[in-house]
């Protein structure tokens, strides 16, 4: 065990000891978008591939027959 020497038990009386709790992690960032699906390009096929071309002729479609209820 540790035996403080003469000036930390002065300090300690004096002074005093600060008990500080610990500290708080910080939360992570959450970014918005996690998938390419997600993005803006990917949704309205603007990037060029003819697959997310395709799915956004779909949701096109489907918007419009949701649209008409």
């Amino acid at each position: 065990m540790r035996k403080a020497d003469h000036e930390e038990i002065n300090q300690a009386i004096t002074v005093g000891i600060v008990f500080k709790g610990a500290k708080l992690k910080a939360k992570p960032k959450e970014e918005k978008v996690k998938t390419k699906a997600k993005k803006k390009t990917y949704i309205t096929g603007q990037h060029g591939s003819g697959a997310a071309k395709k799915k956004a002729a779909i949701r096109a479609k489907r918007a419009l027959r949701n649209k008409n209820k």
